[in-house]
């Protein structure tokens, strides 16, 4: 009886780890990925000064945690796990945002919005190159005081 358990028990676990894989493999995004400050650009303000991305699967989604310093010196730390169904899910450790939907448009293209207490706070495109090396994200956010402020920034995979 034991035995038949155990067989059972790793069968499953199999099971579930192949599934991961498939789920990885299907998403290119899944990976570590630093923001180029030299290749990326912004209308007003300042950029991040160093930025990275640490994206893994999920069914249907992916789970984002961003580590870096902005561009006044301080360190931050987020984490969102967004499906690509178009909702809203929370984002944690930021003030400055509290949502992030995001749509999966093909292999190698997302769009999002992120909003903060509901108001749309920006929104954009993230487009895989074909090597699979580099993501070009490219968005735009309101400005009460002005134009709306557009950016560049490129991500390459570590």
């Amino acid at each position: 009886m034991k035995k038949h358990l155990l067989i059972s028990i790793m069968s499953v676990s199999f099971v579930l780890i192949l599934s991961a894989l498939a789920i990885a493999a299907d998403n290119p995004f899944v990976g570590t990925w630093k923001m180029n400050p030299a290749k990326s650009k912004i209308s007003q303000g300042s950029l991040d000064k160093s930025s990275t991305w640490k994206s893994e699967a999920q069914e249907n989604g992916q789970k984002d945690t961003f580590d870096g310093i902005d561009a006044e010196g301080k360190a931050f730390h987020t984490q969102a796990a967004p499906k690509y169904d178009g909702n809203d899910y929370p984002i944690k450790g930021s003030t400055d945002l509290s949502s992030v939907a995001m749509k999966k448009i093909d292999a190698n293209t997302i769009e999002y919005i992120v909003r903060k207490s509901g108001k749309e706070s920006s929104k954009g495109r993230m487009t895989l190159s074909k090597d699979g090396k580099t993501v070009t994200e490219v968005g735009k956010s309101p400005n009460a005081k002005g134009p709306e402020i557009t950016y560049t920034t490129i991500w390459e995979k570590q």
